[in-house]
C-alpha cells in the first residue's frame, strides 16, 4: 500500500466526519487534530484521525462508552477495531464507508445527547 492510497483513506475518513462539522469545532487530543463539542475539554472529543505507516487510525473514545452501538455495527466495522478507542483502516471501500457512516451517525447521536 502506497502513501497515496493511505492519503485517500485519510481523505475519505475526513469526508465522513465533515458532516458533523456544523455542530463540532476543531480541537486536538495528544497533538492530533480532532472534532469536539464546543467547550469540551480533555478526552471528551468525538473523533480524531491520524495517518500511520500502514493504516489510518480513527480514534473514537465515544465507541468505548457505548458498547451496544459498537455491537450493532457491521462485522466489517467491528473488525477494524484495534484498541479501546482505535479503529485501523489500511483501506476504505464504498461499502465499508457506508457502514462506518451509519456507526458514526449513531455515535454522534449519543455524543450530541451528552452535550445538550
Amino acid at each position: 500500500m502506497g502513501a497515496t492510497d493511505l492519503e485517500q483513506v485519510e481523505q475519505r475518513l475526513n469526508a465522513l466526519l465533515d458532516r458533523y462539522r456544523p455542530e463540532l469545532v476543531d480541537g486536538t487530543i495528544y497533538g492530533l487534530p480532532s472534532l469536539v463539542w464546543p467547550g469540551a475539554t480533555g478526552h471528551d472529543y468525538f473523533a480524531a484521525v491520524k495517518k500511520a505507516q500502514r493504516h489510518v487510525g480513527l480514534y473514537l473514545i465515544i465507541a468505548d462508552r457505548y458498547p451496544d452501538d459498537f455491537a450493532a455495527a457491521s462485522p466489517a466495522v467491528q473488525a477494524r477495531r484495534s484498541g479501546r478507542a482505535t479503529f485501523s483502516f489500511p483501506s476504505l471501500d464504498d461499502d465499508l464507508a457506508v457502514e462506518l457512516g451509519a456507526f458514526l451517525d449513531r455515535l454522534m447521536e449519543r455524543y450530541r445527547a451528552e452535550h445538550r
